[in-house]
């Protein structure tokens, strides 16, 4: 990726992002929205921490809570990437939780 980090809806060219080409039709994508996870793994909002983030788009429909989708986000090519572009650095999805809790 020469260095450029991709949020989900870029890497993903979903669209449902705010202003996106697809979010009128489709939906915003809460991922692109989540304000408090901005700069996080050096992503805008939480395009780089969207696992943790409840409700995200990902394959047409809403995921549900970070317990019923960590499973199949773990498997997913984006999280993947993010993963091994952060090495050491990547924050563990436990803090960024409860970090979201902080913020309620």
């Amino acid at each position: 990726m020469s260095g450029q980090r991709k949020n989900c809806w870029e890497f993903n060219e979903c669209g449902r992002q705010l202003g996106g080409t697809n979010a009128y039709e489709l939906g915003v994508c809460p991922a692109s929205t989540y304000v408090w996870f901005d700069g996080f793994h050096g992503g805008k909002n939480a395009g780089r921490t969207c696992w943790v983030i409840e409700d995200t788009m990902c394959g047409g429909k809403k995921q549900g809570s970070f317990g019923e989708k960590f499973k199949v986000c773990g498997t997913c090519d984006f999280y993947n990437s993010v993963k091994a572009e952060e090495g050491e650095k990547m924050i563990p999805s436990l803090l960024l939780l409860e970090k979201m809790e902080e913020n309620r």
